[in-house]
């Protein structure tokens, strides 16, 4: 006997991704609607990525001389290569953009990745990440992406692979801290202590804090602060430091509390002059191009967000 819902037809959604042509040919489509007309950032747009390199540390002073460590990120030729778009099983459509970044030679390149970069009109990439957005957001294929993509004064997330520590205890992989360092410890002074309870339960819990491999998985730094853009080098200057190791490849993208929720939020309760940061007006959308950056100048850097000079003592 057939289920109710078995008998009739129901049209064949796509539900491929990436790679795939159907999922190409409709994001190409999806492109050409949404760049007739020019569109301005919202409240609700989720904008892509970009794909920088980590080129290391250094410092730099604000406008009343305060010194604060920034981290250096580089772009590398970073290119749109698609625009995705998936119907799920519940109807719902998944947005995203896949970029790629950093030139890399045509004999260490697969032929299906260089039929894919061909499709685009780009030369070979290294690496290529996807990015989700909102269906306002999509870029058209090939462009070139610039660090005017972001703007001095927001707040980005910066994915990458943390550096590997290797095995370690449980002082320097959970922060136990430790046993006594003087009186009634005979040689145990760093030791995790007991692990486990008596005959009942009989075993140790699952997710027991342990010694182990410590580093070398994906993690994301939240909420760092852009000081620079300098659009001549594509250099991103943000305030803290950046998981990886120098010259590591990492995912930048607008931050998703102080940026992205943040301005839903104040959005949605009217409180338009906190949609932004202070000082900023609106975002590059839906990217920041390099014929955006040669309208503007090469180097832009975010004023103090101090209210008040440090130096200076208070009444």
């Amino acid at each position: 006997m057939l289920r109710i819902w078995s008998s009739g037809t129901r049209p064949v959604l796509p539900r491929c991704r990436a790679f795939h042509t159907t999922s190409v040919s409709n994001a190409t489509a999806e492109t050409d609607s949404s760049s007739s007309s020019p569109s301005t950032w919202t409240p609700t747009s989720v904008r892509t990525g970009l794909i920088a390199r980590k080129r290391g540390m250094t410092v730099m002073w604000d406008n009343y001389g305060v010194r604060h460590p920034v981290t250096v990120l580089q772009l590398e030729n970073c290119q749109v290569t698609a625009n995705i778009k998936t119907v799920r099983d519940d109807q719902t459509e998944y947005h995203a953009v896949q970029v790629a970044a950093s030139d890399k030679p045509v004999k260490t390149t697969t032929k299906q990745m260089l039929g894919h970069f061909n499709k685009a009109g780009i030369a070979p990439k290294r690496i290529v990440k996807e990015f989700p957005v909102t269906p306002d957001a999509h870029v058209p294929v090939g462009t070139t992406l610039s660090a005017v993509h972001f703007v001095p004064g927001q707040f980005v997330d910066v994915i990458a692979k943390s550096l590997g520590k290797g095995f370690q205890g449980t002082m320097k992989r959970w922060n136990f801290k430790g046993l006594r360092a003087s009186h009634g410890v005979s040689v145990s002074h760093r030791a995790a202590g007991a692990i486990g309870a008596h005959q009942d339960p009989g075993r140790v819990w699952p997710g027991k804090k342990m010694a182990g491999r410590l580093g070398g998985e994906r993690i994301t730094t939240q909420n760092l602060h852009v000081v620079r853009v300098d659009s001549d080098l594509d250099l991103i200057y943000v305030r803290g430091c950046v998981p990886g190791i120098d010259d590591a490849q990492v995912m930048v993208r607008d931050a998703k509390k102080k940026m992205t929720q943040l301005a839903q939020h104040n959005s949605a309760k009217g409180l338009f002059e906190k949609i932004l940061p202070k000082g900023l007006v609106g975002l590059p959308f839906p990217a920041g191009t390099k014929e955006l950056a040669k309208t503007l100048p090469p180097v832009i850097i975010a004023p103090s967000a101090r209210v008040s000079d440090p130096f200076v003592p208070r009444e």
